[in-house]
């Protein structure tokens, strides 16, 4: 097994001593002072490089299970007045970093914290948006309400799988975007002209898509495709011409691989010279990883919003992780400041 990408920030957060905090001032624009940063178990290294980038100690913090799978939540420093924000993915194993998430909530609605803002970097329970069937839930929504209700004042998240989960909130949502690092990244790797094409797998991310391709500068192509069942997806049509294109693929996330895998086996059959692919969110469950490494796909780019790590060993030749660490802490400290989150997205491309 190859080991793990580990990015620069990452190695940095870990020998980096912790800064210490400034006293506290009760004007958000005038310190930083009482911004208070927590996480929870569901991705520690993210929050421990969120903090080197804001310049913050991560806050004292107890998060235990009793011995029938209860978990406690003890904070250990006093939050009375301070600005929480809180970075909880709810990623795999999705209702125990859920159930973590609303519990850190209540504690620090208890212990009078001025205003608590969930930072989560990967929704769970966001492909469950809509009722296709009868009879079906629509859970995206009872989560935003679990959270809501919690006591929550605030929620940053990045890509939602769709668009009006942010309407699912009574609460403000500040709704991050991936696409501009992994536009980047393309352009840093020789990428955006006019032998490079960007495909979305579906449909419905025909906008995404599209961005990227007005950030690289490029044509768009989209496959067509049904689901007979979940996780499970047939190739209909790929509209654009993709023959002797570089093609980027580019999805929110990727769970099984079996999309972006007969998107790029379909690509290649159609005469595209290359075939790469990029998500924000890798879910990759079993056998996901291995299936990629099997197909056209030359190689993967995602980013660290779920702990890609743990999940399943990083190829490093075939797949390379980016960090949403310094996006992330952007916003938190807009958030904090009460400046404008949007302007991280107003670069002109």
């Amino acid at each position: 097994m190859i080991s793990p990408i580990i990015t620069e920030a990452e190695s940095k957060v870990s020998l980096a001593s912790p800064v210490a905090s400034p006293a506290v001032h009760r004007n958000h624009r005038d310190s930083p002072g009482n911004l208070r940063l927590f996480t929870g178990n569901a991705h520690r290294s993210l929050a421990s490089n969120i903090a080197h980038y804001l310049g913050v100690p991560l806050g004292e913090m107890t998060t235990t299970q009793f011995s029938d799978g209860e978990i406690r939540v003890q904070v250990e420093e006093s939050a009375r007045g301070m600005d929480v924000f809180i970075v909880q993915p709810t990623c795999a194993p999705v209702n125990d970093n859920l159930m973590e998430l609303l519990i850190m909530i209540d504690a620090f609605r208890r212990a009078s914290a001025e205003r608590i803002t969930v930072v989560l970097p990967y929704y769970g329970y966001a492909r469950q948006d809509k009722k296709i069937k009868p009879r079906e839930p629509v859970t995206a929504r009872l989560v935003a309400d679990l959270i809501t209700e919690a006591g929550a004042t605030r929620a940053v998240c990045v890509d939602l799988h769709a668009g009006q989960i942010q309407g699912f909130f009574r609460i403000p949502v500040d709704h991050l975007f991936a696409g501009p690092l992994l536009a980047e990244y393309w352009l840093r790797s020789g990428f955006g002209n006019g032998d490079t094409c960007v495909v979305s797998p579906d449909v419905g991310g025909v906008t995404r898509a599209k961005s990227m391709a007005e950030m690289l500068k490029t044509s768009i192509a989209i496959i067509a495709k049904r689901r007979p069942e979940p996780n499970k997806v047939e190739i209909m049509e790929i509209i654009g011409d993709v023959k002797g294109k570089q093609c980027i693929m580019i999805d929110d996330m990727i769970d099984t691989g079996g999309s972006i895998v007969h998107g790029a086996e379909a690509l290649m059959d159609r005469g595209a010279a290359a075939v790469y692919a990029c998500c924000t969110h890798p879910v990759l469950s079993t056998g996901a990883v291995d299936r990629i490494a099997a197909s056209p796909i030359q190689k993967l780019v995602t980013t660290d919003t779920i702990p890609f790590h743990e999940i399943a060993p990083i190829d490093a030749g075939h797949i390379e992780v980016l960090s949403v660490a310094p996006l992330l802490a952007d916003a938190i400290r807009r958030i904090h400041t009460d400046d404008s989150v949007s302007e991280l997205f107003d670069r002109s491309w």
